[in-house]
């Protein structure tokens, strides 16, 4: 039997990167996203400003999409997109292009949701990157999201633990916020960690019933610790920035291997998986592989430019979805609170 030729254009559009991604048989031949800088200025995503900047983008990435991947629009097999969870103005940018270019080639629409994309971003075609077996433990954390997923199969996935509050992107870019650094803070903050002491400043824990997480409370911490600090000492940020950074990023990570232990002991799953923005994280990644040799388990990290928000992810769902024959009617429409 030959193998099917399978094009799908994936489209991204739920925060602040339009994205497009062309995937052809499992493997990648091309992955566009354009950052919306306008949002640095502000210190976080303005949803309407984010919307229109999406509205300015999508047509060039999806045709530079295309163009990377040397195929015109009419060799694709069906058009994914990315229905939730995200910002309501922006979902709908990337939907209604989506609906309308499946309509007018007269193929398949596929729903994707953006949780779901981030795990099975571990099984795009990629050279010297292991896939996962199933079932494994997922950690997707990312400026909106900290979860804990069990993977039984592509579509069988139980949410085990979550954020009650503030997401781990967020403990980093309000802590950044309360120290001075620019947003995003994550890349700032893991940079300086590296120079740091992480233990030269204490910060508690928070206390989570389960595989839950809360990140509220750490942070008022570190604002009442900072504010503190520098009324007895005016210059203690600027003179122990790096200290502070460390210490605050050595927390973090506590949190989030203390729980993935917890997940492993309370499930038998050695097989741990990491996704979303906030897993760029040299700091995540390398207590993650500390942990193989500490905990038996055996870690999977995507490639870089897979972790953060893209359209490859979305492409790769589309493509494993395709296979299943699993379309969506033209009538689908974008949610903002959509669960795994």
């Amino acid at each position: 039997m030959t193998e099917q030729n399978i094009y799908i254009l994936g489209i991204e559009s739920s925060c602040d990167d339009t994205a497009a991604s062309v995937i052809h048989n499992g493997k990648i031949l091309s992955n566009v996203v354009a950052s919306q800088k306008i949002h640095e200025a502000y210190g976080g995503v303005v949803p309407e400003l984010a919307s229109r900047a999406h509205q300015q983008n999508i047509v060039p990435v999806v045709h530079q999409a295309l163009e990377q991947a040397g195929i015109r629009k009419e060799k694709l097999n069906a058009v994914a997109f990315t229905r939730g969870p995200g910002l309501m103005g922006s979902l709908l940018v990337g939907t209604s292009f989506a609906k309308s270019l499946a309509y007018g080639l007269n193929i398949p629409l596929i729903d994707v949701n953006h949780m779901q994309a981030h795990i099975l971003a571990h099984f795009i075609d990629e050279d010297q990157f292991n896939k996962p077996p199933f079932p494994f433990l997922a950690m997707t954390i990312s400026g909106g999201h900290t979860q804990i997923v069990k993977v039984d199969n592509y579509f069988e996935m139980t949410v085990i633990g979550e954020t009650i509050d503030d997401a781990v992107g967020e403990a980093f870019d309000k802590s950044g916020k309360i120290l001075g650094l620019g947003y995003p803070a994550g890349p700032e903050i893991d940079k300086r960690a590296k120079l740091g002491n992480p233990k030269a400043f204490k910060f508690t824990k928070p206390k989570v019933d389960g595989l839950n997480f809360s990140f509220s409370g750490l942070k008022t911490a570190i604002l009442y610790f900072v504010q503190k600090e520098v009324k007895a000492h005016p210059n203690f940020i600027s003179d122990n920035l790096n200290d502070i950074c460390a210490s605050i990023q050595y927390t973090i990570i506590g949190i989030l291997i203390y729980k993935l232990k917890l997940a492993t002991k309370q499930t038998g799953i050695k097989h741990i998986a990491i996704g979303g923005g906030v897993s760029a994280n040299s700091g995540i990644r390398q207590a993650l592989k500390n942990g193989e040799q500490k905990f038996g388990w055996t870690s999977y990290v995507p490639k870089f430019e897979f972790t953060t928000d893209n359209a490859a992810m979305i492409a790769i769902v589309g493509y494993l979805k395709y296979l299943e024959g699993d379309f969506a009617e033209q009538s689908v429409m974008a949610s903002a609170r959509l669960k795994i």
